[in-house]
């Protein structure tokens, strides 16, 4: 259970998934009171796949994770967007404390595993496309056959079905407005994560979206 108090909630499902699709190195949870596995990895969100998308990503076959899948495969899924300290001393308004403001979304889904090495390749060939599109010549995944099939044998694919969806943009809402103005004044002069947070709460003001 996400505690969330109602200055941070955030339910707009569009604004979930382009969320999720900016910041898409997640960890990825499957509970067990005794033994929860965890890992970090990338997913790539197809939003045409079930009501809320799905998330598609990979396991290296060595990490026992895609196991406990198999067995069971619920998951809790989880991605950050940057974060900061926030201080009292830029605030107008007085007694007040710290805090931190940070954005992230809490991805609840049904876990299943991908085998077939034509689509796991077609996964890897989308997820390297995505993150390569940025470059002025960007990598293709144009690798000799044999290593290519040894690296397929080597990793698990998985497709996650979103059930649920929660988002927690804790961003100074809850302050008066001029301390919140001076929250991103002072961010917006820092380094490049404060800046990151200011521009959170810039376009959370001016468009109710991050």
């Amino acid at each position: 259970m996400l505690f969330i108090p109602g200055s941070f909630v955030q339910n707009d499902v569009a604004t979930l998934q382009a969320f999720v699709q900016a910041h898409g190195f997640a960890t990825l949870i499957s509970p067990d009171a005794a033994d929860p596995w965890v890992s970090h990895l990338p997913l790539l969100l197809d939003r045409s796949r079930g009501e809320l998308g799905t998330l598609e990503g990979h396991f290296s076959r060595a990490n026992g994770h895609w196991q406990r899948i198999a067995q069971s495969g619920e998951v809790l899924v989880l991605f950050h967007g940057p974060h900061c300290y926030v201080s009292p001393g830029w605030y107008a308004t007085h007694p007040s404390v710290p805090t931190w403001n940070y954005a992230s979304v809490h991805v609840h889904g049904r876990a299943s595993l991908v085998h077939d090495a034509a689509r796991v390749r077609a996964l890897l060939e989308r997820m390297v496309d995505e993150y390569e599109r940025a470059r002025a010549q960007p990598w293709r995944m144009d690798l000799p056959s044999a290593y290519m099939d040894d690296m397929l044998r080597n990793v698990v694919g998985v497709d996650i079905t979103i059930t649920h969806m929660q988002g927690k943009f804790k961003l100074s809402q809850n302050r008066p407005a001029e301390d919140h103005a001076r929250v991103i004044e002072a961010l917006s002069q820092g380094d490049a994560q404060q800046r990151a947070v200011a521009g959170l709460m810039r376009r959370r003001d001016e468009t109710g979206e991050i």
